[in-house]
């Protein structure tokens, strides 16, 4: 598996296939990007001033809101991943 650093947060964004009211599929052009993801990785955290690290503010399994077009989407062993900072993540979904 991918080990992220630094305030890096590793996440498996969720497909959902959109149909409108009339029960018609839409195209994946046609769709919004997603916007909620579960952690899969999380990075150890910046090294602050003092020598500490900062605590990173999400946990592995963790369903998340982050910023629409945020991140890196990358390939892994045949799954897609977006690598995004944690400053990037706007809610934790419970």
């Amino acid at each position: 598996m991918l080990k992220p650093l630094g305030d890096r947060v590793i996440l498996e964004v969720t497909q959902e296939e959109e149909k409108t009211v009339g029960g018609l599929v839409l195209a994946s052009a046609a769709k919004e990007k997603p916007q909620t993801a579960k952690v899969v990785a999380v990075g150890e955290g910046n090294v602050l001033e003092n020598g500490q690290k900062s605590p990173m503010p999400v946990a592995v399994g963790d369903m998340v809101m982050f910023e629409k077009y945020s991140g890196t989407e990358v390939k892994y062993d045949g799954s897609e991943y977006l690598i995004i900072a944690a400053k990037d993540i706007m809610a934790i979904v419970e």
